[in-house]
């Protein structure tokens, strides 16, 4: 009886260090430090780290192994070849790209979109299985499941939605597809404050201000804001605007080295949460 008793203890004693085990959340910083260093992103990708710096921002922006992310218009994937290693064992990805469901949607766009996708596609041990879904306001809006994400992610996509007047539609989609207390993470181009509205969607630059703005009559909370992405060097007044800096470098040969100096634009990082009830 006791041997009994004794290999019954064992075995509860095994079974609940397995269950503890299993029950420890895995660390984010060696996935998304693998992601980074991966040999699936480019050299290209690799040298705008140290202007994008996304290992501090997804950091900041709270994302964890095991949660549902939307990242907004991934374009080529610059961010989403991060995302979706990191993401693919526990999490999910959703991948709110251009609508093509759009007839309007020109070839270039649809071309993006299928080149990212087939990507994806061709590497599921290295991306999993993100899911494409379509942003295009106001009509296509349904960019993940209402209430599902833990996480929505935008990149320097702001003043596109602003000049097209479509801001305020976009903004809603995020807070719908978020669950309560998700985060949304904006990236944008930063204007000097008091910026004239016409002028920060002529130069692609936007004011802290008017983002937060848009954020809070969506119903978010302001959490916090970071200086990770700031660039002191750029001075915004361009000819061609923010396009005038690495990686478009619009009219570049006008001043190369000039610009080469600056690197590129100086970016606002704001951490906004639906708030919980």
């Amino acid at each position: 009886m006791n041997l009994l008793n004794n290999i019954t203890k064992l075995v509860l004693a095994l079974a609940a260090v397995a269950g503890t085990a299993a029950a420890q959340p895995v660390a984010i910083e060696p996935l998304l430090d693998q992601a980074i260093a991966g040999e699936h992103r480019s050299s290209a990708s690799k040298a705008r780290d140290k202007y994008r710096h996304p290992r501090e921002t997804l950091l900041f922006f709270g994302l964890k192994p095991d949660m549902t992310v939307v990242e907004i218009w991934p374009a080529g994937g610059w961010y989403s070849n991060i995302l979706a290693p990191v993401l693919r064992d526990k999490g999910k990805l959703y991948l709110a790209h251009v609508a093509i469901e759009n007839p309007k949607l020109e070839n270039w766009q649809r071309e993006s979109r299928a080149k990212l996708a087939a990507a994806f596609a061709g590497m599921p041990e290295t991306f999993g299985k993100p899911v494409f879904t379509s942003l295009g306001a106001p009509e296509y809006v349904a960019i993940a499941p209402p209430a599902s994400a833990d996480l929505v992610l935008t990149f320097r996509n702001v003043h596109n939605w602003s000049l097209a007047k479509t801001d305020a539609i976009v903004f809603k989609a995020f807070y719908d597809a978020l669950k309560p207390g998700g985060v949304l993470g904006v990236v944008e181009h930063r204007a000097h404050p008091g910026t004239p509205f016409e002028q920060q969607v002529k130069s692609g630059y936007m004011t802290e201000a008017h983002v937060i703005e848009l954020a809070q009559k969506a119903g978010f909370k302001l959490l916090e804001k970071s200086e990770i992405n700031a660039n002191p060097k750029d001075t915004k007044d361009h000819p061609h605007g923010v396009w005038t800096l690495p990686p478009l470098r619009r009219g570049f040969f006008l001043n190369a080295q000039k610009y080469l100096e600056i690197g590129e634009s100086d970016r606002m990082t704001l951490k906004f949460e639906k708030p919980k009830s």
